[in-house]
C-alpha cells in the first residue's frame, strides 16, 4: 500500500509493510505450507523493525508523515510497520500534483467499492511460496485534509506551531506543534513527541520564542556539507553522503545540482549511516559504521567455553608420561620374570596388561573435555518478541513433548511420579507448546487416578510457582526445603497463599496414599453386588444355590465401570502381560491467547487476576500387551509413546524423564533448546543433562552420585561427538529417533580418523548407501519417482498408520533452524512460522493414537530396529545414542548453573548392586552384537569409537581384577611375590605410577570440578563393583549368548519420601542377602587370614624374608581399603550380619586354604608340627 501526500518540492512516499493483525487491522490465513520466505530485518533499530523508533502502536496509535512543507497525520486502527522515504525532485522525478496524489474527490465515488479490496490488500509471494493477500480494513477513503507546514499537527488543534531551530520543528522528526501542545505533551505525554513517540532531546524554557518568525532558514544551513578531505570510504557503502532532508527548501532550489554536485543522497540506504548530527562531526571523520540490522539474529545461542590451556595441556602431558611409564614397567615385568614362582608372576603380568589396557580405553576419550553455557536472554528475543512476521510477540519455540514412563506402582509410589507430573506442568516454556505424557506399563487404575488427582492439584500449584517463581517446582521437594522459603520474595499476599497452598498439598498427599485402600473398598463393594446380582440370577434359572457363583474380581473405576487395564486377580484380558491399550487426555490442549483467573475467593485459593492459569496438555497412555508378544520393556513402551505423541501433538523434540525425575530448574527446557536451535543445531540428535540424585547419604558410601562419570566423562565425550545418552533427562530430536540420518555429517578415514570426508545427506542427487535413509525435503521432491519411492517405504519402517506417517515431515518442518542462520543451499524455516494455534485435539485423533499402540502395530516394521528407541539389549539407552551417533549425529551435554534435574538413587547396598549389574549385562550384551564399536560406520569420530567400545568391555575387566585381588593373599600364603626381588627398579616404577595417577585426578578434579573425595568413592566402588556384579554380568552375558539363556531383571524400587521423624536414610542401614555378596566377603577374608598368617610365618620363620611379607601386606591393604564400604554396608545399623554370610564366607575360605594348603604343602615340617599318640 503506497500513500503520497502533495509537496511543492517534494514527494514523501509512505511504505506501509502489514505484518498480520488483529481485530480490525490486517487479517491474514496464517501459515499455508512449510516454506521458506524473505524475511525482513528483525534489528530493533532498522527502519522495517516493528521495534523501531518509528513505529505505530499495536491496536490504534498515531503515524505521522513529515515531508518539508507539510505533516500528514492519519489514524491507523492496525498492526503494520511504517517508514518514510523522502524522495527530492530530480530530473528523473517529478513532484506530482495534489489532483493525482488526491484519493478522494467528487469524481471517484462510484470507483471506490471496485477499488476497495485491490487498495486495501497487500499481497506477498514469490519462489517457491503461495500467493497471499492481507486485507488491510481501514481503507483510504477517507483520508483528512492536509494541513499546512506553519499549523499545528495535533489532531482538532489549528494553532500556529512553534519554530525550532535549524528550520526544523521543535523535534528532529520535524513534526509541527503549538506552544499549548507542546506543553501539554511535556506535562502529561512523557516529554514524547507525538510524531515519532522520541523523547524531547533539548526540553528548555526557551519555548517562547518567536512564533512569528516564518522566514526560512539561512542559504547556508540548506548548503550541504562537503566531504572531510580525509575521509575514507568503507567498501561496502556508496559514494554519497547521508544528509537528512530539511523542512523548509527555497523553491528555487536545485536539486539537481544538490545531488550530483554536492554527492547528497536519497535519505537512509546503504550509504554512510549517520548517528546525531547527520554526519556532521559524529564519529571518526564525522561517520559511523552502518547498524548492523543482522546483529539478533546473529548472536549466539550457546559459547563452547574451552577448559584453560595451564590445565589442560600439564593433564595431557601426564597422560602421556603415564602412558610412557607403563610401556617401560610392563616390559620390565616381561623381561624380568619370578624363576621362583612362574604361574604367581604369570598371572599378576597378565592382569597387570590387562589393567594398562583398560586404562587406555578409559582415558584416551578424555583428552577434549569442553563446557558449555547458553543465553536465554538472546532465545527470549529471538523467539519471544515481536516482528514483522509476528507483530503480536507469539512464542515462536518448537513443541516438545515430555515422556514419562512408570511400571509398577509398588516399586514406584504414586506420589513421587504426581510431584514428577507436577514439575513438568509448571515449567518455564509455552503452555501451549508442551505436553506431557505419562506411560503406564503397568496399566494400573492406582496411576490412573493419581493422575486425575495430580491434574486437579495443578489447577493451584502451577499458578502459584508463575506468580511467585517458585523453585523446585516440584511440591514435595520444595515444601520440605530447610531454607528459608521467604528469601527474595517480595509479594504481601505469598506468605498467606503459600500457606493456603501448603496445606492443600497436604490434603493431596492424603488422597493419593488413601487411593489403595480407595480402590479395593469401591472394587470390593461392586463385587459383592455383582455376586448378589449372580446368585440372584442363578435362582431365577432354577440353578442349585448352593453351587458357588463364578464373579471375577474386577478393578471398578469410581464411574461404576470395569478398569479396561490390569485387575489384581490377574483374569483374561486384565493382567499385566495381557490388557487393552488405554489412552486418556487428562488436561485437553490449551488455547493459544493466555487465560487469566480471578481473584481470591471461596472457590479460588490465590489470586490469579495476573497470572496465566492455562495448563499443559497431560495424557495418560497404557500400551496393549497380549500373550505372544515381546513388548521389549521400557524401550517398546517409549516408542509407543512416540507414535502417539506425533499424532496428538507432534512435537519436533521430546524430553524423557523416568518417574522419579523431576525439573529442578525450570528453565532447563530452555537451556536445552538453546543448542538446538543455535546455528549448527540441525546436526544435534540430542541433549543430555547430568543426573543428579537427593536422598543419598553425605558420605556417598556406594558412589551414588557418580560424579566422575557423569562431570568427568561425560564432559569429555562432549569435546568428541557428543556424551553417551543414559536413559532420562536428555531432550531428543523427533527425527533423529525416526532413524533419519542427519543433513550433514563426516566420514573419518585413515590412521586414527585423520582424513575427513564431508557430506550433505539432504541434497537429492546424492547417492545413498543402502542403509542411509535421509530426511526427504518438501521443496527438493522434483522427481515425482523418488517421492513415490520415499512414500512407499514409509508403511515398512514406521507401520500403517497414514496419522504417522503425514506428521514426519511436519515434525522435521518445525524443528528446522530460522533461515537466517542456515547456511547458503540449506533449508530453514521463515521466522514466526511456529506462532500459529495448534489444531485442536479430537475423537478421531485419540482413535488414531488407540491404534498405533496395539500390541501388533510394530510387526513387519522397523521399530526398535532402527526407528525409535533400540530393542534388544537391557541398556537400550546406550544402544539409542550409539545407532544416532554411528550415522553422523552429534550430541551436547548441558551442566546448567543450577540443576536440570533430580532424582533419586538405590542407597541399599543389594539394590545398588542390582543396578550395576543390570547395567554391566547390558554392557555385555553389547559387546556380542552389532552394536559393537568395532563395527561402527566411518561417522563416528575415533576417540568416539575408543568410548563406545570400552562401554563393551569395561565388564571383562573383572575376571582381572578377581585374580589380582587374590593374588597378595596367596603371596603371603606362599612365601613368594610377584618380582624376584623388591629392586629400586621396580619400585621406581611403581612410584612414578602411582604419582602420576594421583596428579591426573588432581588435574580432574580441577577441570571438572569435582571433589577428591567423590573420586575416592568412585575408585572404591570400582573394586566392590568389579568384583561382584560385574563377573556375574559377564556370565549371564555369555549364558545369553552362548545358550540362549533370556536375562530379566526387576525394576530398582524407588524410595517414597520419608515421613516427619522417620530416618531420611534407613534404607542405607538394611542388609539384604544376594549372591552378588560372595566374592567380595571372600576375598575381604582370604586377605585377612593371610595377613595374619604371612605375619605369623615371618616372625617365627629362621630366615624371615621381610620385603616379601611388606609387598604382599601392602596390597592386601590396598584390596581392603578399596572394599571397606562394602564391610561397613555389612554391618548395618547394629553391626547385624546374616548368618548365610559368615556360613558362606568361613565355607570358601576354608576351601580355599586347605587347597592351597594341598598344591604347595610345606618343604619340610618341624618337630612342633608333628603330632604323636602316646
Amino acid at each position: 500500500m503506497v500513500k503520497t501526500a502533495s509537496s511543492p518540492s517534494s514527494s514523501p512516499v509512505t511504505i506501509t509493510v502489514s505484518s498480520g493483525g488483529k481485530g480490525g487491522g490486517i487479517r491474514s490465513m496464517g501459515l499455508t505450507s512449510p516454506v521458506p520466505r524473505a524475511s525482513v530485518s528483525n534489528n530493533p533499530n532498522s527502519p522495517l523493525s516493528s521495534r523501531g523508533n518509528r513505529r505505530a502502536s499495536c491496536g490504534g496509535g498515531k503515524y505521522s508523515s513529515m515531508s518539508k512543507d507539510e505533516t500528514t497525520t492519519e489514524e491507523v486502527n492496525t498492526e503494520f510497520v511504517s517508514y518514510t522515504v523522502h524522495i527530492p525532485p530530480t530530473p528523473d522525478h517529478q513532484p506530482m500534483s495534489a489532483s493525482q496524489t488526491s484519493l478522494s474527490g467528487d469524481g471517484n465515488n462510484a470507483r471506490k467499492s471496485e477499488r476497495s479490496f485491490i487498495s486495501g490488500t497487500l499481497f506477498t509471494g514469490g519462489y517457491n511460496s503461495v500467493t497471499r493477500g492481507h486485507v488491510i480494513e481501514c481503507s483510504m477513503d477517507g483520508t483528512e485534509p492536509v494541513k499546512s507546514g506553519l499549523i499545528c499537527g495535533m489532531k482538532g488543534c489549528d494553532e500556529k506551531a512553534i519554530r525550532g531551530t535549524k528550520s526544523r520543528g521543535i523535534c528532529e522528526c520535524g513534526f509541527k506543534i503549538c506552544q499549548d501542545c507542546y506543553l501539554d505533551c511535556i506535562g502529561s505525554g512523557g516529554g514524547r513527541c507525538p510524531g515519532c513517540k522520541e523523547t524531547y532531546k533539548d526540553i528548555s524554557d526557551d519555548d517562547e520564542e518567536d512564533d512569528g518568525d516564518d522566514e526560512p532558514g539561512s542559504e547556508a544551513e540548506d548548503q550541504a556539507l562537503p566531504l572531510p578531505s580525509d575521509f575514507k570510504l568503507d567498501k561496502r557503502l556508496s559514494v554519497v553522503k547521508s544528509f537528512k532532508a530539511q523542512n523548509h527548501q527555497p523553491p528555487e532550489f536545485d536539486h539537481s545540482r544538490w545531488l550530483f554536485e554536492t554527492k547528497g543522497t536519497y535519505g537512509y540506504g546503504n550509504a554512510v549511516w549517520p548517528k546525531d548530527g547527520y554526519g556532521v562531526g559524529s564519529g571518526a571523520n564525522g561517520f559511523e559504521h552502518p547498524p548492523d540490522f543482522g546483529e539478533r539474529s546473529r548472536r549466539p545461542l550457546t559459547r563452547k567455553v574451552a577448559i584453560s590451556a595451564a590445565i589442560l595441556s600439564p593433564y595431557r602431558l601426564l597422560i602421556l608420561i603415564r602412558l610412557v611409564a607403563l610401556g617401560f614397567f610392563l616390559t620390565w615385568r616381561i623381561r624380568h620374570p619370578n624363576h621362583e614362582a612362574m604361574w604367581l608372576w604369570g598371572m599378576s603380568t597378565v592382569c597387570e596388561l590387562w589393567f594398562g589396557f583398560s586404562w587406555l580405553l578409559d582415558q584416551l576419550p578424555k583428552l577434549c573435555p569442553v563446557n558449555r553455557v547458553t543465553d536465554l536472554s538472546v532465545l527470549k528475543e529471538r523467539f519471544e518478541s515481536p516482528n514483522l512476521r509476528n507483530p503480536k510477540g507469539r512464542s515462536d519455540l518448537p513443541g516438545i513433548d515430555v515422556f514419562v514412563s512408570t511400571a509398577d506402582p509398588e516399586k514406584e509410589p504414586p506420589l513421587v511420579t504426581a510431584n514428577t507430573i507436577l514439575s513438568i506442568l509448571a515449567v518455564e516454556y509455552p503452555v501451549e507448546k508442551l505436553a506431557c505424557y505419562l506411560s503406564d506399563d503397568g496399566g494400573s487404575l492406582l496411576t490412573f487416578e493419581a493422575l486425575a488427582e495430580t491434574a486437579s492439584y495443578a489447577r493451584i500449584w502451577v499458578p502459584f510457582c508463575r506468580k511467585h517463581g517458585i523453585e523446585p517446582r516440584n511440591p514435595e521437594a520444595y515444601f520440605g526445603q530447610k531454607r528459608d522459603p521467604l528469601k527474595n520474595k517480595v509479594r504481601l499476599d505469598f506468605v498467606r497463599e503459600r500457606r493456603r497452598v501448603k496445606r492443600e498439598y497436604d490434603e493431596f498427599k492424603v488422597r493419593i496414599n488413601s487411593l489403595p485402600e480407595s480402590i479395593r473398598r469401591r472394587s470390593d463393594a461392586y463385587n459383592a453386588h455383582e455376586e448378589l446380582r449372580a446368585k440372584k440370577k442363578q435362582m431365577e434359572m432354577g440353578g442349585n444355590t448352593s453351587d458357588p457363583v463364578k464373579v471375577p474380581k474386577a478393578i471398578w473405576m469410581s464411574d461404576s465401570t470395569h478398569w479396561p487395564g490390569t485387575w489384581a486377580s490377574a483374569e483374561t484380558d486384565h493382567s499385566k502381560g495381557d490388557h487393552a491399550g488405554i489412552i486418556q487426555a487428562m488436561l485437553a490442549p490449551p488455547n493459544v491467547e493466555p487465560v487469566y483467573g480471578a481473584e481470591a475467593d471461596g472457590e479460588n485459593l490465590i489470586d490469579t487476576t495476573e497470572v496465566d492459569i492455562r495448563l499443559p496438555m497431560l495424557v495418560y497412555v497404557s500400551r496393549e500387551k497380549r500373550p505372544g508378544y515381546d513388548h521389549n520393556k521400557k524401550a517398546g513402551a517409549m516408542n509407543a509413546l512416540v507414535r502417539t505423541s506425533a499424532i496428538m501433538s507432534n512435537g519436533p523434540f521430546i524430553l524423557n524423564l523416568d518417574c522419579d525425575h523431576y525439573i529442578y530448574n525450570s528453565l532447563a527446557l530452555r537451556e536445552g533448546m538453546c543448542f538446538m536451535l543455535d546455528r549448527g543445531g540441525d546436526r544435534i540428535c540430542y541433549v543430555q543433562f547430568p543426573q543428579r540424585f537427593e536422598g543419598i547419604d553425605p558420605n556417598d558410601r556406594y558412589a551414588n552420585h557418580n560424579t566422575v562419570f557423569f562431570d568427568v566423562s561425560m564432559r569429555a565425550l562432549d569435546g568428541l561427538q557428543g556424551p553417551m545418552y543414559v536413559g532420562t533427562g536428555c531432550i531428543f530430536r523427533r527425527t533423529a529417533l525416526y532413524g533419519f540420518s542427519p543433513p550433514r555429517a563426516t566420514e573419518h578415514h585413515g590412521w586414527f580418523g585423520r582424513r575427513k570426508l564431508k557430506l550433505l545427506l539432504r541434497r537429492p542427487k546424492v547417492a545413498k548407501k543402502e542403509d542411509e535413509v535421509a530426511l526427504p525435503i518438501n521443496e527438493d521432491h522434483n522427481d515425482d519417482d523418488d517421492a513415490e519411492i520415499e512414500s512407499l517405504l514409509l508403511p515398512k519402517r514406521f507401520g500403517n498408520s497414514t496419522s504417522l506417517a503425514a506428521s514426519i515431515p511436519v515434525a522435521e518442518y518445525q524443528g528446522r533452524l530460522l533461515q537466517d542462520l542456515q547456511g547458503k543451499g540449506y533449508h530453514g524455516r521463515p521466522a514466526g512460522s511456529l506462532a500459529v494455534p495448534r489444531e485442536p485435539l479430537d475423537a478421531a485423533t485419540v482413535a488414531e493414537a488407540i491404534s498405533v499402540i496395539s500390541c501388533f502395530y510394530e510387526d513387519k516394521t522397523e521399530w526398535g530396529k532402527r526407528v525409535g528407541w533400540i530393542y534388544g539389549s537391557v541398556t537400550e539407552d546406550v544402544v539409542t545414542g550409539y545407532r544416532m551417533h554411528n550415522r553422523g549425529w552429534r550430541s551436547v551435554y548441558c551442566v546448567t548453573k543450577r540443576d536440570a534435574f533430580r532424582g533419586t538413587a538405590p542407597i541399599n547396598l543389594t539394590d545398588r548392586l542390582h543396578q550395576v549389574l543390570r547395567w554391566a549385562t547390558g554392557s555385555v550384551e553389547i559387546f556380542f552384537s552389532r552394536n559393537n564399536a568395532l563395527f561402527a560406520s566411518p561417522r563416528l569420530k575415533f576417540l568416539q569409537r575408543v568410548a563406545y567400545f570400552n562401554v563393551g568391555m569395561y565388564p571383562f575387566t573383572s575376571l582381572f581384577l578377581i585374580v589380582y585381588c587374590f593374588l597378595p593373599a596367596v603371596s603371603l600364603f606362599s612365601g613368594q611375590f610377584i618380582v624376584q626381588s623388591l629392586s629400586v627398579t621396580f619400585l621406581v616404577f611403581l612410584l612414578a605410577i602411582t604419582l602420576t595417577l594421583c596428579m591426573l585426578a588432581l588435574l580432574e578434579i580441577k577441570w571438572s570440578g569435582i571433589t577428591l573425595h567423590d573420586w575416592w568413592r568412585n575408585e572404591q566402588f570400582w573394586l566392590i563393583g568389579g568384583t561382584s556384579a560385574h563377573p556375574a554380568a559377564v556370565l549371564q552375558g555369555l549364558l545369553k549368548v552362548i545358550a540362549g539363556v533370556d536375562i530379566s531383571f526387576t525394576l530398582t524400587s524407588k524410595s517414597a519420601t520419608p515421613e516427619d521423624g522417620d530416618d531420611e536414610f534407613a534404607e542405607l542401614y538394611v542388609v539384604r542377602w544376594s549372591f552378588l555378596m560372595v566374592p567380595p566377603i571372600t576375598i575381604m577374608m582370604v586377605n585377612m587370614i593371610a595377613i595374619a598368617v604371612g605375619v605369623a610365618k615371618t616372625m617365627y620363620s629362621p630366615f624371615p624374608q621381610w620385603s616379601k611379607l611388606v609387598g604382599g601386606v601392602f596390597f592386601s591393604f590396598w584390596v581392603l581399603c578399596h572394599l571397606y564400604p562394602f564391610a561397613k554396608g555389612l554391618m548395618g545399623r547394629r553391626g547385624k550380619v546374616p548368618t548365610i554370610v559368615f556360613v558362606w564366607s568361613g565355607l570358601l575360605s576354608i576351601i580355599i586354604s586347605l587347597l592351597w594348603v594341598y598344591i604347595s604343602p610345606p618343604a619340610s615340617t618341624q618337630d612342633y608340627m608333628k603330632f604323636q599318640i602316646p
